[in-house]
């Protein structure tokens, strides 16, 4: 629970503007600073806060549901999707980069000023995190936010209305969520790579489940029925391998 701090209200942040703040960030090995003004001006921007880095609910559901459903909402007028978390730009690139998160743009708010001026930043000492930020996500067009979900201020960590389902349902409420596409795939593997580029040309979000991962050639016999790589799956019925693949792209893309 947010200790001393009173969380805001949706409606006492809905039509103002986003705190003006500088971000320190890492871009391509080099400091560079960010202002508000950059990564939201003129823009369609949904952003998603949450507490930390490398947590649990944070790395197994909250980024990569938005990083899934990211190209279904710049489909529907978003320009960029944020992830805010009060962590240096390091621990943010490093997270960032073990998700697989290309789609989305991490932003660290090391010292918590995006997250104080927003009203945000709540204790969590008594987990060892100092002042972290409170889960919420919110749609800004050109720097004033339109929708704010607020998790409810209650214990432990709530995870109910700052999903990436829920500000898509308001983005669009008859916006169509693809099937979630999986490949098993081999390092080296050319077919895979293959497969990869047409997923990706095509901006199509798929996880990549890899040999080096003990996806042996037996697991994935007993997964596909197949011993070829790479074998992909969309909604759980298998498609196939490079081939199979291109040619369910292509389809899908008439």
């Amino acid at each position: 629970m947010p200790s001393t701090t009173t969380l805001p209200t949706a409606e006492s942040l809905q039509g103002k503007p986003v705190p003006s703040v500088t971000f320190k960030a890492r871009l391509e090995d080099q400091w560079r600073d960010l202002r508000s003004d950059e990564l939201f001006k003129g823009k369609t921007v949904v952003v998603f806060s949450l507490p930390g880095a490398f947590t649990p609910t944070c790395s197994s559901t909250h980024l990569p549901r938005y990083n899934e459903l990211a190209p279904v909402m710049r489909q529907n007028g978003v320009d960029d999707i944020l992830c805010i978390s009060v962590n240096d730009a390091f621990v943010m690139n490093q997270w960032a980069a073990g998700q697989g998160a290309s789609n989305i743009t991490v932003v660290p708010d090391g010292n918590g000023d995006f997250t104080e001026g927003m009203g945000m930043l709540v204790d969590k000492r008594d987990l060892g995190f100092g002042r972290r930020s409170w889960r919420y996500s919110m749609l800004v067009n050109d720097g004033v936010i339109d929708k704010i979900f607020i998790e409810p201020d209650k214990e432990g960590d709530p995870f109910e209305v700052s999903d990436a389902d829920t500000m898509l349902r308001h983005i669009n409420p008859n916006a169509k969520i693809p099937e979630p596409v999986v490949m098993f795939s081999r390092p080296g593997c050319p077919h895979c790579a293959r497969a990869k580029a047409a997923l990706r040309e095509n901006g199509i979000v798929f996880t990549d489940i890899s040999e080096d991962q003990k996806i042996t050639t037996s697991v994935l016999r007993g997964i596909s029925g197949e011993l070829t790589w790479p074998q992909v799956f969309v909604g759980g019925k298998r498609i196939g391998g490079a081939d199979e693949t291109v040619a369910w792209v292509a389809e899908r893309e008439r």
